[in-house]
C-alpha cells in the first residue's frame, strides 16, 4: 500500500509525514522544484513544531515535482492543493480540478485498477461529488479535511478531537487506520463518516461557529465595556463558559477571528447558505460583526491609552508562535493605530518583511503604553 499527496505545503508535509511515521511509504508532490530540492535533502524552511525532527528521521517517504508519478504508482492520493477564496466567499477549486484532470488522463492506462482520491483541502458543498462524476469508477472520491492551526499543525492531528470522512468506498478502512496510527498512544480518534457534501458542508460549519462563539464572547465585552465593567470581562465571561452547554474554548474576550482558515470558512458556510436558500445568515451577521469588532477595540484602547504613548505589540501575526499576517486582527489594529497617529513598537521580529514600513521592531528605550497587545 502506498500513499500520495499531491501538494506538500505547510499542511500537506506535516501529514505525509505523520502518514510516513504510521508505517506507509508514501510519496508527496509540490510544484516548487527548489522546496522539493530541500526536502529530497531533508532540510524545510517551515517554522511548524516537529517538522524538521520527523523529516530528519523520515525513511519512507518520497518527494517528487511530478504529480502523475503521484497518481501512476500511489493507491491512495491525497490532495492538499490551494483553494483560494472568491470574491462571493465561495472556494476557487481550479487547482483541484487540475489533480482530477491528471488522474483522467493517467487512468486511461491504468484502467480499472482501483485507487481513491482523497481531497483534503477545503471545498465547496457538492464539489466532490462533481469530482467523483468526472473519474472513472475505479476511483472513490472521499473528503477528508483537517482541522489544525497553523503553528501546531503535527500537535492538531495527533490530538484530533474528531476526524472527518466523506464518502464510501474501496479504501475506507484503511484510512480509518491510517487515523488510529497518527492518534496511536495520544488519544483514540473519534471518526464519523458521512456523504461527500455533508462533509463539505459539516467542515465549514463547524469554523462558522467557532466564529460565532468568538463574536458572541466580543459582543458580552462589549456590552460590559459599555456598562463601565471592563475589569470583570474575563470574569464574566470564565462564568458563561463554566456551563458544560458553553464550555471555555473561544469564549475569551479580545481582537475577533483571523488568519487563513476561520474567516474565509466563515464566508464560504455564509455564501452556501445564502446559496440555499437561507434568509436569516449567521455566518454573514458574524463576519459583520467581526469587522466593526475592530474599530471598537481601536477605540477601547485609544480611550484606554491616556497620555497618548507609543503602543507595543507582542506581534503582529493572527497567532502567536506564527509567522504569518492573513486576515490578522492584531496587525489591523496595528495598521488602525499608524493611521490613528500613534507609534507602534513590534517585539517579535517573524513578519518584520511583510508589514508596514512605519511599525518599529525591537524593544522600545522610551516610555509606552503599558499594556502589550
Amino acid at each position: 500500500m502506498k500513499i500520495g499527496l499531491i501538494g506538500a505545503g505547510r499542511l500537506g508535509i506535516c501529514l505525509a509525514l505523520l502518514i510516513e511515521q504510521a508505517g506507509y511509504e508514501v510519496l508527496a508532490s509540490d510544484v516548487r522544484e527548489d522546496y522539493i530540492k530541500d526536502l529530497q535533502n531533508k532540510k524545510i524552511g517551515d517554522s511548524e513544531p516537529e517538522v524538521q525532527e520527523l523529516l530528519k528521521r523520515s525513511e519512507l517517504v518520497e518527494f517528487t515535482t511530478d504529480n502523475r508519478r503521484v497518481i501512476r504508482e500511489c493507491d491512495i492520493i491525497f490532495t492538499l492543493v490551494a483553494t483560494p477564496s472568491l470574491e462571493d466567499g465561495s472556494y476557487n477549486v481550479s487547482a483541484v480540478w487540475d489533480v482530477v484532470n491528471d488522474i483522467k488522463d493517467e487512468m486511461r492506462s491504468i484502467a480499472n485498477y482501483p485507487k481513491s482520491f482523497v481531497v483534503g483541502c477545503t471545498t465547496n458543498p457538492g464539489d466532490c461529488d462533481k469530482f467523483n462524476n468526472e473519474l472513472p469508477e475505479s476511483i472513490d472520491v472521499y473528503y477528508n479535511p483537517e482541522f489544525i492551526a497553523q503553528g501546531s499543525i503535527i500537535c492538531d492531528l495527533r490530538h484530533a478531537d474528531m476526524v472527518l470522512i466523506g464518502g464510501n468506498g474501496t479504501h475506507g478502512a484503511i484510512l480509518l487506520e491510517i487515523y488510529r496510527e497518527i492518534q496511536k498512544g495520544f488519544k483514540e480518534p473519534s471518526i464519523h463518516f458521512m456523504s461527500t457534501t455533508a462533509a463539505e458542508i459539516c467542515k465549514i460549519a463547524i469554523n462558522c461557529y467557532l466564529t460565532t462563539k468568538i463574536s458572541y464572547a466580543n459582543q458580552i465585552g462589549q456590552v460590559m465595556s459599555f456598562a463601565g465593567l471592563g475589569h470583570e470581562i474575563g470574569t464574566a465571561l470564565t462564568a458563561i463558559g463554566s456551563d458544560a452547554r458553553i464550555g471555555n474554548k473561544y469564549l475569551k474576550f479580545g481582537f475577533g477571528f483571523g488568519g487563513p482558515c476561520f474567516p474565509r470558512d466563515n464566508r464560504a458556510f455564509a455564501a452556501y447558505a445564502k446559496s440555499v436558500g437561507v434568509e436569516h445568515n449567521i455566518g454573514e451577521t458574524t463576519d459583520n460583526f467581526n469587522e466593526a469588532h475592530s474599530d471598537f477595540i481601536k477605540d477601547y484602547y485609544i480611550k484606554e491609552n491616556v497620555n497618548k504613548l507609543p503602543f507595543v505589540f507582542e506581534s503582529v501575526a493572527y497567532k502567536s508562535g506564527t509567522d504569518i499576517i492573513t486576515e490578522s486582527q492584531q496587525y489591523r489594529l496595528c495598521l488602525d493605530l499608524l493611521n490613528e497617529g500613534y507609534k507602534v513598537y513590534v517585539l517579535d521580529d517573524c513578519v518584520k518583511d511583510k508589514t508596514d514600513d512605519r511599525i518599529v521592531f525591537g524593544t522600545p528605550q522610551e516610555e509606552v503604553f503599558s499594556v502589550i497587545l
